[in-house]
């Protein structure tokens, strides 16, 4: 069954001194999840401000792909039978990908 979505990011960046923060909020029509990051210059650094940019929102949007997770695993549970904890297996019916960090 097809099925198309369309959500949208919306990525606020805020500079102050030598610090950025980053905020990403995602709205799914239905659900609205907000992740944070920020990033510090040393003051012995270059200022970059790209540099302090792409590390906040890379942050903010690793804590927003983080939580979009454990949603999706609470949703998950909810929706199957307790699991037999003697057979050792992942928390979800999808594997995590080789490309993330291992948790």
């Amino acid at each position: 069954m097809p099925h198309t979505q369309e959500w949208k990011v919306r990525l606020y960046l805020f500079e102050e001194e030598d610090r950025t923060k980053a905020r990403a909020v995602l709205d799914t029509g239905t659900t609205e999840l907000t992740g944070h990051g920020a990033a510090h210059r040393n003051p012995a650094d270059k200022d970059v401000p790209e540099i302090g940019d792409e590390l906040a929102a890379g942050r903010a949007l690793y804590d927003l792909g983080r939580q979009l997770v454990e949603v999706a695993d609470r949703d998950i549970e909810g929706m199957n039978p307790p699991v037999d904890t003697r057979s050792a297996g992942p928390s979800s019916g999808w594997p995590m990908a080789d490309d993330g960090p291992a948790r």
